[in-house]
């Protein structure tokens, strides 16, 4: 059985719409985005090839980081969140990482509560666009 991972939603508006929407609706719950890659851009200049239009956002919360670093200092590895917004065949999806799945690799019951807290806000975040 496939465990779903991400949080995903067909979004009915344009790429680039839905790309300018998720970022509002980050900041709303206290997302700011740190990392923005390009992934049609970047495999086109690395590998000469042709993707839809996917790119990846690497968000984060501060308090919310605070909170997972003092409870597990290697938490790290998992920052930050990351949100992708894609095309495929003519269809605009938005889906944000779930950190209560990602979090179940790690035997920490701090980290539970602060993930199902992330996870509230990432989900919300995505269902506003």
């Amino acid at each position: 059985m496939k465990m779903e991972y991400g949080y995903k939603k067909e979004i009915d508006m344009p790429y680039e719409e839905a790309m300018e929407k998720i970022k509002e609706e980050l900041k709303k719950e206290g997302f700011g985005v740190l990392t923005e890659i390009d992934v049609k851009a970047t495999l086109k200049k690395k590998l000469g090839v042709d993707f839809d239009k996917y790119i990846i956002l690497g968000v984060c919360n501060p308090p919310y980081a605070y909170k997972s670093l003092q409870a597990e200092q290697d938490i790290g590895l998992l920052l930050p969140c990351n949100v992708i917004v894609y095309e495929k065949d003519k269809k605009t999806y938005v889906s944000a990482i779930k950190p209560t799945i990602a979090m179940q690799m790690i035997d920490n019951e701090k980290l539970k509560d602060i993930a199902l807290e992330i996870e509230g806000r990432l989900k919300k975040a995505v269902d506003n666009v």
